[in-house]
């Protein structure tokens, strides 16, 4: 799977940008730090400012390739998505018992992400802490509507439909399939910040893993 996800290119909305930071040595820069500088100081005190001042170019150079930093955030968003959708079909394809595929697709989507180093610019582990801290505001906007008519979430809403999709072989007659997938999606999230962060409410820890849980859960739910 490596040699393949390292020859791939992965693909987002170009509405979400102004100018493709994969199209230059800058660009690829912006996206590099910028992850590492909202990992450390938060998407809230992040500022194109502070990540010129980290990358040694001017404000104005980053606004040539993101209107504002919310674009940023949606943009990292999208690529992980992406990311995890290739990881998600890898994982899945070739399989036919549809119980095996889907606790594949489950851990996937809920597991502690690892650096991919087949892409040397993205470090998706820490991208990862992103996804589990901000995700949710990419699209707990004003704007959610307009921007989900532009296609902004067109990835991460594939990711969880190609679930779906596997929880309808499964079990056929389970009617709340994307309630289930889209739960699990986001509840996974949220089980990881609550183990780094609020660890009484949560009994995912060291030993008990947030894909342990939503591999008992699935199983308990379609049976």
């Amino acid at each position: 799977m490596n040699t393949i996800l390292a020859n791939l290119t992965i693909q987002v909305n170009e509405k979400i940008y102004v100018k493709n930071p994969e199209t230059s040595p800058l660009g690829k820069k912006i996206i590099e730090q910028g992850i590492i500088l909202i990992d450390e100081i938060g998407f809230d005190n992040f500022t194109f400012k502070k990540l010129g001042e980290k990358i040694g170019s001017n404000e104005s150079s980053i606004y040539r390739y993101f209107e504002n930093k919310h674009k940023l955030l949606v943009y990292l968003s999208s690529w992980y998505w992406s990311w995890m959708e290739y990881k998600l079909l890898f994982a899945t394809t070739n399989i036919t018992d549809p119980v095996e595929k889907l606790n594949n697709a489950i851990t996937i989507v809920t597991e502690k992400v690892t650096d991919d180093t087949n892409t040397a610019h993205i470090n998706e582990a820490i991208l990862n802490n992103i996804i589990i801290a901000e995700f949710t505001k990419t699209f707990q906007t004003k704007e959610i509507d307009q921007e989900n008519k532009e296609g902004f979430f067109l990835i991460y809403k594939r990711v969880i439909n190609r679930i779906v999709a596997i929880v309808n072989e499964v079990n056929p007659s389970y009617p709340f399939a994307k309630s289930l997938v889209s739960t699990i999606v986001e509840g996974s999230l949220h089980q990881h910040f609550l183990k780094e962060h609020l660890k009484t409410i949560t009994d995912c820890n060291e030993s008990i893993t947030t894909t342990q849980f939503y591999l008992n859960l699935i199983k308990n739910v379609l049976r």
